[in-house]
This record gives C-alpha cells, structure tokens and sequence, in this order.
C-alpha cells in the first residue's frame, strides 16, 4: 500500500528539536504498539517516532508508513531510523496457525533484513518469558539466561522461539546491527490469549500434582520497559514483569474462584482431544504454563535503573475484571446459553460437556 504524507512533528517549547534516537515502531496502529508509539512521541529523549503498521493509526506528531511489514519496500521507510521495536505480531487465539506463524516469523525476518539494510543500529523484538517453559524442575524464579527449554507445543510458543533464533542470528549475519529482546510474564491489559482465559473459567483448572506459580506484566509496564530498550539503556534478553509471584492458593483467595483439580491424564487427555477436533484454540501444550513454575527474576532491567509499577495482585485484579462476564471451558469462549448452564451446574457439568462435545464432533467426521 502506499504511504500517505509524512506529518510533520511540532516543536518542542523553545523551538528546539528535541535530541534522541528516531525509533521506528511496527505494528503502531493498535495494541502494545500503539501504546509505545504515543509514549515516544510525547518523550523529549526521542527525536521522531516513525509509525508503521498496515492502516494509519492515531499517533500525533508520528511520520506514517503505511505497508505490510513483509514487503521489502520498508528498507526505504527505515532510512534514518536509529531503533526499531517490532511489535508487529499477530497473536490472536482464533487466526489460522499456520498463516500466522507465516506472518510472524516472516514479518520478523524481513525487518531485521531490512533494518540491517538501512544502517539501523538496534532492533528491540518482543517475545515471552514462555520461551523458557514450563517445567517441574524450573528454578523459582528462573535466572534470565537460563536455557529455553519451551517446546512449540503451546500457542504461539513455535514463532516467539523462531522470532528469538532469528533475533540472535542477526547480529552475527549483519554486524553492526545490535537485538534486543524482551520477554514479558502473563501480559495483561487488553490482552486474550490462553492464559487469560484460564480466569473465564468457573474454577481454575488445578492439575493433580502440579505447583503453578504466577506472575504477570501490566501492559503499562511492558510499554515502558520497551521504551527503556528504545533508549539503548539495556542490551542483550531480559525479562519483563512484576517483582515476585503468587502460589495457586493466593491466586485463589484473592480472586475468589475455587479450584477443579484433576489427574493430569483427564485434564491433558481433554485438552488434547478439544484442540484436535477444532472445538479449543489452544493446544494442550498450554496447561504446562498452568501446571509448573515459569517466573522469572527480571534482574537485568532493573540493574539498567528500570522498576515496574504494577503489582502482580494489582495486575490479577485488572485482569479479572476484564474477564468478568466472559466464560471459558480449556480456552473455549462460550456463549450466554452455555454460560448459564456452567454457571448453575458448576465445573462438574463443564466436564461432561466436554465429554459430549468430542462425542459429537466424532460423529459429525465419522471418526
């Protein structure tokens, strides 16, 4: 798509232009991105914020370009642009999974060519601390170059390990070009994916033998650590999130939702079945994130001088009352009717539906 006309910035106070880095922010018309790409336009520390995304968003004082970040064309859209933050990522639970991976890890792929083909000094990408995974052996909290053992068997977790391959890859194959990465806890703040769900359910699925741990980032706090990383102030991976985290039991207390628990070869085995007949988005690989410890320390950001300002039990009650009203059974939204029922039946009836909706589906491909 073409662009439209670049907007002029107006002056800071004093008709000064201010100093700083221009950062070029992807995927600013929404989300994360948008959030970034109205932070840096307000900040004396940055000279120009450059906007790109596929529509043209609301960012006063941005320069707009407006194209598919696949497209090579945005090497030329790059041009004088000292960092750039890739949020650009389709992490929506409901898209097709394979032209989503498509879009990610191509998108990804082609800024990092570019930025590198532009004379970009750093590109800061975005992933997940799920990419360290979650294990029953993790250490409480996980140090921050702690292996990635996560598998591609949760959402999204196969295109955040591919993004950090080629985030880690680009350095050696461009020299001069510097990554950053920044891995968030359980991102809340607008947010729906898998482990947001977890909360729309009418108990909290507890795995038999299991020892969750949780721990979230307010996504005001992931705005400002990636300015942090905009500004150059940290280099290399680093975690993103509140200080600490909460057992299940103070989940469960605070949020006043009761536990379900069941043996894990019920509560995988349904998992499994669900997704695989296209009744749940996620995959079964995503009760690991409830099941077992994957907090991390986040030291890096704050030796660099950056502190969160959300609390994980401030951050758990934002989060629950974004998802009040809303009812999930393993990641499946349901509508009112269902809802209803859940809601006077409680978890046991939520099961056997389970049940009759493999059942069903079964009969429907004559399997």
């Amino acid at each position: 798509m073409s662009s439209p006309e670049p907007t002029v910035r107006p002056e800071r106070s004093g008709g000064r232009a201010p100093a700083g880095p221009v950062v070029a922010v992807t995927g600013a018309a929404s989300g994360v991105g948008l959030l970034l790409a109205l932070r840096l336009a307000e900040s004396d520390q940055v000279k120009k914020v450059v906007a790109i995304d596929e529509r043209r968003g609301d960012v006063p004082g941005a320069q707009w370009a407006v194209l598919d970040v696949r497209d090579p064309a945005i090497a030329e859209r790059l041009r004088g642009v000292d960092v750039v933050v890739h949020l650009a990522l389709d992490l929506d639970l409901e898209s097709d999974p394979k032209a989503r991976s498509a879009f990610n890890v191509r998108g990804t792929q082609t800024v990092l060519t570019a930025a590198a083909a532009a004379g970009v000094r750093r590109v800061v990408l975005c992933t997940s601390a799920m990419v360290y995974g979650a294990h029953a052996d993790n250490d409480v909290p996980l140090a921050e170059d702690a292996p990635l053992r996560a598998t591609a068997e949760a959402s999204f977790v196969g295109d955040l390990l591919e993004i950090e391959r080629l985030g880690k890859r680009a350095p050696r194959a461009h020299p001069g070009l510097n990554v950053t990465i920044l891995r968030p806890a359980v991102l809340v703040g607008g947010t729906d994916t898998a482990l947001t769900r977890y909360f729309e359910s009418p108990r909290l699925l507890v795995v038999g033998g299991s020892r969750p741990c949780w721990q979230f980032c307010h996504v005001e706090d992931l705005v400002t650590a990636l300015e942090h990383a905009a500004l150059e102030k940290v280099d290399g991976e680093m975690a993103v999130g509140c200080d600490g985290w909460l057992e299940q039991e103070e989940v469960e207390e605070l949020s006043g939702i009761r536990r379900m628990e069941l043996p894990p070869a019920v509560a995988l085995g349904a998992a499994s079945r669900l997704h695989r007949l296209g009744l749940t988005p996620s995959p079964a690989g995503d009760l690991a994130y409830t099941m077992h410890p994957w907090v991390v320390s986040g030291s890096r950001l704050h030796e660099s001088g950056w502190r969160p300002e959300w609390t994980n039990e401030e951050v758990l009650a934002v989060l629950l009352e974004e998802v009040s009203g809303r009812n999930s059974v393993v990641g499946r939204r349901l509508g009112r009717k269902d809802a209803a029922t859940l809601g006077a039946a409680g978890a046991t009836v939520a099961l056997v539906g389970t049940a009759a909706m493999v059942r069903r589906a079964r009969r429907r491909r004559g399997v």
